[in-house]
């Protein structure tokens, strides 16, 4: 199954933590981090505002940062994704 957003709505997938170091040393739960961006899964055609389309100036495969409570977590094929609006977005991370 996969999820089609529809709109202005973007699928953000938060990366894997790092299990294990560079140098090959494998870190506690509690140890390993996340990074604070999401990566963009899936983006809608964009919303119609006073009868014309808004283009997306997110796509695919970019990462993004979004407010910590923003967006709806869902979850698919035991898959956890958070779908926001293009709005809620903060800035592309380049």
């Amino acid at each position: 199954m996969t999820i089609k957003p529809l709109f202005d709505k973007v699928v953000l997938k938060k990366p894997e933590k790092k299990e294990t170091t560079k140098s090959g040393i494998i870190l506690a739960a509690a140890a390993q981090e996340a990074p604070d961006f999401m990566e963009v899964i899936a983006v809608g055609d964009g919303a119609v505002v006073d009868g014309e389309k808004q283009p997306m100036l997110v796509k695919v495969g970019d990462k993004v940062l979004v407010a910590k409570f923003a967006g709806t977590q869902v979850e698919m094929d035991k898959k956890e994704y958070t779908i926001v609006s293009q709005q809620e977005i903060l800035a592309i991370v380049e």
